[in-house]
């Protein structure tokens, strides 16, 4: 099934393309799917607080459990973001077009990196026990996905 998803330029055998490669490629198309799904499924949470569902503990600091309209305004801007930020990790992957070139997409792939990873601090010392429970996890592993994006 992971093939399917690599460049006509990789299904072809040629002598500039190796399995060392082939498999690269594949590691990070899975990296960036993972990564998509997982910000498509805090997409999906960022909506439910934005329409009032009890779940605000798990998130923005965890001192609401139905956010205020300011925080659902955040939350709003928050799924904008995680769609650029899925897309820039399918464009790394070379399963989208580059934001405007290649050099941006690496850089905001790092950037991203970096951003995660300070996700993990900044909710593992969250005064909310459900939001460091779900969320430090949940940055770790898209901190994860995106270094190994980053590296290749």
């Amino acid at each position: 099934m992971v093939l399917l998803l690599l460049p006509k330029r990789l299904h072809r055998s040629s002598p500039a393309s190796s399995m060392k490669d082939e498999l690269l490629m594949a590691i990070d198309q899975l990296s960036a799917l993972l990564a998509s799904a997982i910000l498509a499924g805090l997409a999906v949470f960022q909506s439910a607080l934005i329409a009032g569902a009890p779940m605000g503990r798990m998130a923005w600091g965890g001192a609401h459990t139905v956010l205020p309209k300011k925080l659902r305004i955040a939350s709003a801007v928050s799924i904008a973001l995680y769609a650029l930020f899925a897309y820039t990790a399918l464009a790394k992957a070379e399963l989208a077009p580059a934001l405007i070139n290649g050099t941006v997409t690496s850089v905001s792939s790092w950037v991203l990196t970096a951003y995660f990873a300070l996700g993990i601090v900044m909710n593992s010392i969250s005064r909310s026990k459900p939001e460091r429970l779900i969320m430090t996890p949940t940055a770790t592993v898209l901190t994860a996905l995106f270094l190994v994006l980053s590296l290749n």
